[in-house]
């Protein structure tokens, strides 16, 4: 693990409600209150594992090195709108300058948003396109991962990739709006191209994938499902096991480039994965925090534009995410230290990495 990492890691142990470590950001005796130089951020679900592990400590051990007399305040909704909703009146309450926010309901939170901007506080939409007056937004394109993710599949397909083949699609949750955005784009790629033969959208679940492939199964029948596209890996991990279980084996997407998801790929249960590099996304977001609060420019960073399903148009910075097979573990997720390999390749994956090169 590299020494960013370490350092942010080390930063989200002491994260709490408000971070009290000074290495995280206490302003210690500096004489800065909370009130004066202070971050919120929110975060939307446990479910998907990267936001806990990875996006929390980065964007926390960022915003420290950039500002050491920040404080940072952190709420995960854990699934839940209503929670969410109620977290940015505690943040509101708590007197942060700066609320980065990722929306478990997009839609939903636009009055939460259009409350704390009325109350002063400047709102950063991080990886999901919150509605209301937002000063930022910092994620992916997310047309282009569900064009990669459709590729992908295809690729996977090879010959069976005609426009009679069935694609099973598992959608993501329709109060996220990178949901459709990845769903459009994944149409983009495979429309006339394959046959989508089912197609539902659910929860960011395991479990709610399992139950509609199963359905999916059980519809179309086993011999007649030629590929599957998940829109992220936690859902292809559910997919996976009904596939299993229903003696299928043909391709399968996902995204984020979860550890199970990776392991998977090398393992043949899944055929690829997007990566989204965790640490520039987050990077990103924290040096937009930390100069909206010290009343800078953040079109040094955010250097275009983009427009949310409410129509506002706010200054935007937009990752470019790569497409993962097992051809290139090693020179993405492995390259940039995102897992060890001792991680990867532990237990029954041993013999995998081995295969792949990756040890």
């Amino acid at each position: 693990m590299n020494a960013v990492m370490r350092r942010a890691v080390m930063c989200s142990l002491a994260v709490t409600m408000t971070v009290s470590a000074a290495a995280c950001g206490d302003t210690g005796d500096t004489g800065v209150s909370l009130k004066d130089k202070s971050i919120g951020l929110l975060l939307p679900d446990n479910a998907t594992k990267r936001y806990e592990k990875f996006d929390r400590p980065l964007i926390g051990g960022k915003i420290t090195s950039l500002c050491p007399d920040c404080k940072i305040a952190y709420e995960n909704a854990d699934g839940d709108p209503a929670r969410q909703a109620q977290q940015v009146r505690d943040m509101i309450a708590q007197g942060v300058k700066v609320l980065i926010l990722s929306p478990q309901d997009a839609v939903g939170i636009k009055a939460s948003v259009q409350e704390a901007v009325d109350k002063g506080v400047k709102v950063v939409a991080y990886d999901r396109f919150a509605q209301g007056p937002v000063s930022a937004y910092v994620s992916y394109d997310n047309e282009k991962v569900g064009e990669l993710q459709g590729q992908a599949l295809l690729n996977a397909m090879g010959d069976k990739a005609t426009p009679t083949a069935n694609v099973v699609m598992i959608n993501g949750d329709d109060a996220d709006p990178n949901a459709a955005q990845f769903k459009a784009g994944a149409h983009k790629a495979l429309d006339g191209k394959v046959k989508i033969a089912y197609e539902q959208s659910g929860k960011w679940k395991d479990t709610v994938a399992n139950q509609k492939v199963t359905e999916a199964i059980a519809r179309l029948g086993a011999k007649n499902i030629d590929g599957v596209y998940s829109a992220n890996d936690g859902m292809a991990g559910g997919i996976a096991t009904a596939l299993k279980d229903a003696g299928i084996n043909v391709p399968l997407t996902g995204q984020d480039a979860d550890l199970a998801g990776i392991q998977r790929i090398l393992a043949g249960k899944q055929s690829s994965t997007v990566y989204k590099a965790f640490k520039p996304e987050a990077d990103a977001t924290a040096e937009i925090a930390v100069k909206l609060i010290n009343g800078e420019d953040i079109k040094t960073v955010a250097d275009t534009v983009a427009t949310s399903g409410s129509g506002t148009t706010v200054p935007a910075k937009l990752l470019t995410a790569v497409s993962v097979t097992k051809d290139n573990i090693k020179d993405t997720v492995v390259k940039d230290e995102v897992y060890l390999m001792m991680q990867i390749c532990a237990g029954a994956y041993a013999a995998a990495c081995e295969a792949a090169g990756i040890r």
